[in-house]
């Protein structure tokens, strides 16, 4: 049987490609949503053409997911699922064509999918897992494009630009990507003189349009969010040092080895990489970017993981080049033979964590922090004071009480966050009628005299202080309040 240079087969690749995209089903249908799928699924009952935090795609994503598998798990994260299956595909398809070797391609394809990075973000309900599949579909109209020399391949590259730019900003290191390659490359330069590639810009620019359209309304608030980040923070190397630790740890350590490795490579022969330098280009923007925000503020995690088709293209790449003598050249080897054993090893013990709960870590459990594990019972407990109280709507002061208050309480009530009213531009204002109701108010933090509860209402009354729990340990608390005398004109939105 033949084996690739990671020692693995074309059936033993495919088939962890395979288990790892039914993992990614289970989980779904399993876990509960976190406070960001929550609050995108809320997004969802009130579309737009655009929101504060992210353009209108991941909204349409989970509508559409909704309307096939109704209010559940898995019909919030069902899309992303499917982009996650199209990922997958396009990134054994370039593979296929740039590397010439259907072994090395079903590699590049395994890699891609046990990395952590692919593992959480392409199962969740997050823009991240839909602009994994726009720029894995980007990067094989590109390869298509350079291996036919059919310039319609253009169109199918704006349309998977435009599909990017309609889900997430940082699609604009994409749109860089394709701009460097075709400046940098001879094989791209040549479409300057071609109608194909003005039409694919035409087609990637017009996606934003309604983004922009809404921004305009709403005094740009999107973009002075978004790229106010850029001037953030004093100069230093605390950040950097956190976010490239993030990034060897989402990779897992040798194939963040062997990805970085063929990047640089990469850059250091560009004019002789052909076909291959679509992969180095496309990764460029976004690696210089956010090396240089790390140093002077946080690069979440999960930002950079649109790069990550590309990338598990590149780790494949190098292994067939000589590594060389020497301590470089050794660690090339080991992560070459270890890179598979040990992202399985990673994966294994995050999916423990998150089915089980195997280490009872509480508060520093990441899974259980950002999702709803352990909250039914906290929502049962809240739900029956709401009746109790006869509660017309429940009052929040965050985002991700609300979210999940509004998924998981039930019956369902109107809800209500008196603070950040821009995250709920598209949703109802809530009137006098309704806040002047008897309402209870929940909060991960005590309402002590000058929070908002307490200028907004002239009576509150302590009811109870519930923990969420996973194995024992608590994740985090939720203080409940029976409210009433409204002071003042109303405040808030309606979910």
């Amino acid at each position: 049987m033949t084996r690739s240079a990671f020692g693995i087969s074309w059936n033993q690749a495919a088939a962890l490609v395979g288990a790892c995209t039914l993992l990614r089903v289970i989980v779904a249908w399993y876990l509960p949503l976190s406070f960001d799928e929550a609050y995108f699924w809320l997004w969802s009952k009130h579309l737009a053409i655009a929101y504060y935090d992210h353009p209108p795609m991941i909204a349409l994503a989970i509508r559409l997911g909704t309307l096939l598998f109704g209010d559940s798990e898995f019909g919030v994260r069902f899309v992303s699922l499917m982009a996650s299956v199209a990922a997958s595909w396009a990134v054994w398809r370039s593979a296929t064509i740039l590397l010439a070797d259907e072994l090395a391609a079903i590699t590049a394809c395994c890699l891609f999918n046990i990395t952590l990075m692919v593992a959480s973000e392409s199962m969740s309900a997050t823009p991240d897992a839909l602009m994994l599949g726009a720029s894995a579909l980007l990067l094989l109209t590109l390869v298509k494009l350079e291996q036919t020399g059919n310039g319609r391949w253009w169109l199918a590259a704006g349309l998977a630009l435009g599909f990017a730019l309609l889900t997430k900003y940082t699609a604009l290191f994409l749109v860089a990507g394709c701009g460097l390659w075709t400046i940098m490359t001879p094989q791209g330069r040549r479409w300057f003189r071609s109608p194909w590639l003005y039409a694919a810009g035409a087609i990637a620019l017009g996606s934003m349009v309604s983004t922009l359209l809404w921004n305009a309304a709403h005094d740009w608030i999107s973009f002075k969010f978004q790229f106010g980040r850029v001037v953030n923070g004093a100069i230093g190397v605390r950040f950097l040092g956190e976010f490239i630790a993030s990034q060897i740890a989402l990779a897992t350590p040798f194939v963040f080895v062997l990805g970085y490795a063929g990047l640089a490579r990469g850059l250091a022969k560009w004019r002789q990489s052909g076909a291959l330098a679509i992969t180095v280009w496309i990764c460029v923007p976004a690696v210089v970017y956010f090396l240089t925000h790390a140093l002077h503020d946080r690069v979440q995690g999960n930002w950079p993981s649109f790069i990550y088709p590309a990338l598990a293209i590149l780790a494949v790449s190098i292994v067939p080049n000589s590594f060389g003598e020497g301590a470089w050249g050794k660690l090339l080897w080991i992560s070459q033979r270890l890179a598979i054993p040990a992202a399985l090893a990673v994966l294994a013990i995050s999916y423990a964590q998150a089915f089980f709960g195997v280490l009872p870590l509480g508060i520093h459990d990441p899974v259980a922090r950002m999702t709803a594990v352990g909250i039914t019972p906290v929502m049962d407990k809240i739900s029956a004071l709401a009746r109790e109280n006869h509660a017309a709507a429940i009052v929040t002061n965050k985002y991700v009480t609300t979210g999940w208050i509004s998924f998981y309480a039930k019956p369902r009530l109107p809800v209500v966050q008196i603070t950040e009213d821009y995250r709920w531009l598209s949703e109802p204002h809530a009137d006098a009628a309704l806040l002047s109701q008897p309402l209870i108010y929940v909060s991960e933090t005590p309402a002590i005299p000058g929070t908002p509860v307490t200028q907004e209402f002239a009576n509150i009354k302590f009811l109870g202080k519930f923990d969420r729990e996973r194995s024992g340990k608590t994740i985090d608390s939720f203080y409940v309040y029976a409210v009433s005398g409204l002071r003042g004109a109303p405040t808030g939105r309606v979910s």
